[in-house]
């Protein structure tokens, strides 16, 4: 039996010639070369950000947002716990607490109702998760943020080419992160990016990412010698990855559509379940445009979930459930707390299976999820 996987990596047919290009004409494998400048560029002129930089990994770019954001040892950040481990990580390494709140079962983001009764006189960051590439309401918790001087970063891991009110995802907060992992939509294997939307924090972020040094303003001739002014690290990727992205970037139109299109018709086809009351799916609000970066559905319980999966695989269809939420793990008992009531972080994840999604997904394996789908319910 042919196995249907979950994931694919992307792959668009000009990636292995434009690594060539890298090794072979341009003689440039480190990071910031002419591929990694072209990557920006389109980031910044899709998006409208102030400022976008490739980083090495989606994990790297909030660690980046997180040195951004000058965090003292006590400090608290506000997010959500149905979310990867990354997300939180960022700034328990800078000594800040996560204060995990409740998600919408809607959308499965964080719940911008809960949000305001979290802050304390230690509170400095609210950080979002555009889950499933569906964006937060963003202009509820910008209008908290600015209320209570709060920065604003957006994981937006999973929202490239995503948008909220017509702006794209990862550009509405002070500071925006990207990953181009390999089971995202657009993929440079391990890479990440971090935009920068407060003019303020770009020649920061800048010196952050090469090292703690100010080699950036070196190579724009703005001073003579470069040397190291803050503590950084060493966050480019290789010219071979973003020439791996590039390919993508170019074609990143019939890309969205491509997934688009297999995210429809799943919808369509599995909707008469959803009418029964069989599964339920996420909600796309009508102020979002989303990226089709995943699919997912939701049975009645974690025992149904667990027994959909089994039943999917020896089908011949690979389905996988998503995030373990962070504060019942053992380093969020460990480093933070849950404000408020847990009414439908758990819940909602223990019955959360995402279904095979990626470009070049075809009508035929897609059939072949549905007809498993439809089968587990007994129905064709």
């Amino acid at each position: 039996m042919s196995r249907i996987p979950f994931n694919v990596p992307p792959y668009t047919g000009k990636e292995l010639d434009y690594m060539a290009q890298a090794v072979l004409v341009n003689h440039k494998l480190c990071g910031d070369g002419p591929f990694t400048k072209k990557c920006h560029q389109w980031i910044e002129q899709r998006t409208g950000t102030k400022k976008a930089l490739l980083t090495t990994s989606g994990t790297d770019a909030l660690e980046l947002a997180a040195m951004l954001c000058d965090l003292k040892t006590g400090d608290e950040v506000i997010l959500p716990s149905f979310t990867f481990s990354s997300t939180a990580n960022a700034f328990v390494l800078r000594g800040a607490v996560p204060v995990f709140v409740d998600v919408r079962p809607d959308t499965m983001n964080i719940d911008e109702t809960k949000i305001e009764a979290a802050i304390t006189d230690k509170t400095r960051v609210i950080c979002v998760v555009h889950y499933a590439g569906i964006g937060c309401e963003m202009d509820t918790i910008m209008d908290i943020a600015r209320r209570h001087k709060l920065r604003v970063v957006e994981d937006a891991a999973q929202a490239v080419m995503a948008f909220y009110k017509g702006r794209a995802l990862g550009t509405i907060g002070d500071i925006g992160c990207y990953s181009f992992h390999e089971t995202k939509n657009y993929s440079m294997g391990e890479g990440g990016a971090v935009l920068i939307n407060d003019p303020a924090l770009i020649e920061p972020a800048e010196i952050i990412r090469e090292k703690g040094t100010n080699r950036s303003r070196f190579l724009r001739g703005q001073v003579d010698k470069y040397t190291w002014v803050e503590p950084g690290s060493s966050y480019l990727p290789s010219e071979l990855n973003a020439a791996h992205l590039l390919a993508q970037f170019e074609v990143a139109d019939q890309v969205n559509q491509n997934r688009l299109s297999s995210w429809n018709y799943y919808a369509e086809r599995l909707s008469p379940l959803e009418q029964q009351g069989k599964l339920t799916f996420l909600r796309v609000p009508e102020e979002c445009a989303h990226n089709a970066h995943m699919f997912a559905v939701r049975l009645k319980d974690l025992e149904e979930r667990t027994a959909f999966i089994s039943y999917l695989s020896d089908h011949g269809v690979q389905t996988v459930f998503h995030y373990v939420p962070l504060h019942s793990a053992p380093a969020g008992v460990a480093h933070g707390r849950f404000h408020g009531e847990d009414v439908y972080t758990t819940a909602e994840s223990n019955r959360l299976t995402r279904l095979p999604m990626y470009y070049g997904l075809t009508r035929e394996d897609q059939d072949k999820v549905i007809e498993a789908i439809f089968g587990f319910f007994g129905q064709r």
